[in-house]
């Protein structure tokens, strides 16, 4: 790359940026997966379904996981999806 070259004038291999792009699409998914599984386990400890916490422990235990699953499922997939994209001229 010479001085007046610049990284965004150099061509990218369609095929590389597919891959890229599916990547970051199973990683987005993967994260909101992830986030409704850890929603679903933090109401079922919060509904006592486990003999391991019982009573106010598992209520807050319950109401803190929960609230971790949904951010993992709501907030960081948005977040990605922000850092992965594509700048408006480039397209």
């Amino acid at each position: 790359m010479t001085d007046t070259e610049s990284p965004q004038e150099i061509p990218r291999d369609p095929v590389a940026a597919e891959r890229a792009a599916r990547q970051r699409f199973y990683v987005i998914s993967w994260f909101r997966l992830s986030g409704a599984l850890i929603l679903v386990f933090g109401i079922a400890i919060a509904q006592q379904h486990f003999g391991w916490v019982t009573g106010q422990k598992a209520r807050m235990m319950g109401v803190i996981v929960a609230t971790v699953g949904f951010i993992q499922m709501v907030l960081v997939p948005r977040i990605l999806i922000r850092a992965f994209a594509t700048p408006k001229g480039k397209a």
